[in-house]
């Protein structure tokens, strides 16, 4: 008896009698209520529309003027020292390459002076920071000028190298980073953030590198050789870990720009991290 009322009141129609006679005019002012809604929502977006349009023009126009402001001419000085140094940035470390392995022998011997130069394939390269015995696998995302880089911290600055090299400083961690790879990826990182896949640095930092570039010839060098020690107080400061390199590496991304938007720097020199150099 249940089941059957319940398909029964299936069977019914959903609107009584009463409602039955007064459907038409619902439906139709339904109809007309619905034509209205669809009109007005049409109305609205065109509103919409006309104002995203408006605001695109500004926008577009902001930015057109903020690249503008970083949009600037170099003077032949700058020009030619930019091309100079895109043309190292583009040159791969060479196994084949005489020169090449010699420039990795002549940093092995700034390093360890007293020591013998091992093969070009050896365990006794991890002691530097290599991640392997064959230093060449290491070079792939940072070229031959990672390289040069190394031997000109070492040359110019042989007391903050040695430090750096044995860690020397403050209170070490058990799980340190590499020496050798982080210079790597110091020359990777340094290459990145100044814009130089650009045809000329436009982003603030890339162009404010220009004038130190203008300044002195070695600016990318001797920045390395401050980024390679603004790293190195992050480490310490976070007393970091192997794992947590690549948070390091972004800390130390983010004072070098701080450092580098800073009102009165006009060389690597006036940078408050180059006067832990030695």
């Amino acid at each position: 008896m249940e089941t059957k009322s319940v398909l029964n009141s299936l069977r019914d129609p959903l609107l009584s009698n009463e409602s039955s006679s007064q459907a038409p005019n619902q439906i139709t002012k339904f109809h007309l209520l619905s034509q209205f809604i669809t009109r007005l929502a049409r109305r609205i977006a065109n509103i919409f529309f006309s104002i995203g349009s408006f605001l695109r023009r500004i926008f577009s126009f902001n930015f057109s003027n903020r690249d503008e402001k970083y949009s600037i001419s170099l003077t032949p000085l700058q020009e030619e020292r930019l091309q100079k140094l895109r043309h190292r940035l583009e040159i791969p470390f060479d196994t084949s390459s005489i020169e090449h392995q010699d420039a990795l022998k002549q940093l092995w011997k700034l390093a360890y002076p007293n020591r013998e130069i091992p093969a070009l394939k050896s365990d006794k390269w991890k002691e530097m920071g290599w991640q392997g015995s064959d230093p060449s696998t290491d070079f792939r995302g940072g070229g031959f000028i990672s390289l040069e880089n190394l031997i000109y911290f070492a040359k110019t600055y042989p007391d903050s190298f040695q430090r750096l090299l044995h860690k020397k400083d403050g209170e070490r961690s058990k799980w340190e980073y590499p020496f050798a790879a982080a210079g790597i990826n110091i020359s990777f990182m340094l290459a990145q953030m100044l814009d130089f896949q650009s045809g000329k640095p436009r982003t603030e930092v890339g162009i404010r590198f220009l004038d130190l570039l203008g300044e002195d010839e070695m600016a990318f060098d001797r920045l390395y050789c401050v980024v390679f020690q603004i790293l190195d107080s992050e480490w310490l400061a976070k007393k970091a870990t192997y794992m947590e390199f690549n948070e390091v590496m972004k800390a130390t991304r983010v004072q070098l720009e701080q450092e580098l938007r800073r009102n009165g720097i006009s060389s690597v020199r006036d940078m408050n991290a180059y006067k832990m150099l030695k």
